[in-house]
């Protein structure tokens, strides 16, 4: 993995987690110094991000982290209710057994998680390990783009209202039935878990905006 990558990678998290806020003015030079990259790498990774709506350009004024408009949500949800379903469904009927075998283990690793006591923030990066796994599982890379896109977007709203949220433990804890329906080959059923798994969340951020 190149520089670039790696600081494509690591600045992503950063805004969609929120340790970037949105609107803050991104500083090239101490942004590479913070993750310890050049200069170069650092700005390719942000025009990376710009195309990936997560970063804005101004002339003379610089790069701000893009806003987070709940009103976007609807957007969102309206590509992931379709889209989601279908890399479940995918997944569910094309993964190899090897793969089969990784989601099951990574049900496991999620059935052992203290979701009562681990911070927040990490429960969502969790949220984020699994949906990428399924993404990939699904192996049709143009719709594991679209969907990783989409679904850093919904996540950067969902972290916004984290603190109000009264639980994310369901939310994650869904994580479970919908990887054990994708390993076991059942496509309908992985598909309907997804589905309403999308919906759970639109509805969980709107009952509190």
């Amino acid at each position: 993995m190149s520089f670039a990558d790696r600081a494509y990678l690591a600045i992503r998290d950063k805004l969609i987690m929120l340790d970037i806020r949105p609107n803050e003015a991104i500083v090239e030079s101490e942004l590479a110094a913070e993750l310890q990259f050049g200069r170069t790498p650092v700005r390719e990774a942000l025009k990376r991000l710009e195309a990936d709506r997560l970063v804005v350009s101004y002339p003379r004024r610089g790069t701000f982290a893009t806003g987070v408009d709940v009103a976007d949500l609807r957007h969102i949800s309206q590509i992931r209710v379709n889209l989601e379903p279908v890399a479940a469904r995918t997944a569910a009927e094309a993964a190899s057994a090897s793969t089969r075998a990784e989601l099951v283990r990574l049900a496991d690793d999620t059935d052992a998680l203290d979701v009562a006591g681990i911070d927040r923030n990490e429960l969502m990066r969790w949220d984020l390990l699994v949906h990428r796994a399924i993404y990939r599982a699904a192996g049709n890379p143009h719709l594991e783009d679209v969907l990783v896109r989409y679904d850093n977007l919904a996540t950067r709203i969902f972290c916004l209202f984290l603190d109000r949220l009264p639980t994310v433990a369901k939310h994650v804890g869904e994580h479970t039935n919908l990887l054990r329906t994708i390993a076991a080959g059942d496509g309908d059923a992985a598909a309907a878990i997804a589905l309403e798994h999308v919906i759970g969340f639109e509805e969980s951020v709107r009952a509190i905006v």
